[in-house]
């Protein structure tokens, strides 16, 4: 069984999270989203809270792939996480050229504590490639329209977090 690991915060879930784990799934049999545990990034929603929508959101494409999609939370190295869930690939997206020089960083130290986990790079969908977590929530915090951005349940979540 071939399994990925598709990494990262995940404060709140986006489209284009979800179009790379789309596409993802196209590539592995079983597909982990690690959600990472960062006491310093200081998230919106907490970890529970981001687990919950990811498995919502993602409960009807593992359906319509074929794709087995598991939540696991993490607060170790990548590579550890990779080795707990039985990853031997990591996912990664790229959004813009300044994602790749961050990933290209990564990549090497993960291969350098692992040669054998290997990562791969899914570009973002054009109409996607703006969106990041980050912009969604200060959008929304300023009253804008994010729901171009998220899907409907995580929307009405980032609202009622907001306060609205």
């Amino acid at each position: 069984m071939r399994i990925g690991l598709y990494p990262g915060t995940f404060d709140p879930i986006t489209y284009g999270h979800t179009d790379i784990i789309r596409r993802a799934t196209l590539l592995v049999d079983k597909l982990v989203i690690g959600v990472a545990i960062n006491r310093d990034k200081g998230p919106l929603f907490d970890l529970e809270e981001r687990v919950e929508m990811i498995e919502e959101e993602c409960a009807s494409l593992a359906k319509d792939t074929g794709t087995e999609i598991v939540a696991h939370p993490f607060e170790n190295l990548l590579i550890d996480c990779a080795h707990d869930v039985g990853a031997r690939v990591i996912v990664r997206g790229l959004r813009a050229v300044a994602d790749f020089e961050y990933e290209f960083q990564m990549v090497g130290m993960n291969r350098a504590l692992d040669d054998s986990v290997e990562t791969v790079f899914l570009m973002a969908d054009a109409r996607r490639q703006a969106i990041a977590s980050k912009l969604v929530k200060e959008i929304a915090r300023l009253n804008g329209d994010v729901s171009k951005f998220v899907p409907p349940a995580v929307n009405e979540k980032l609202l009622a977090k907001l306060g609205r």
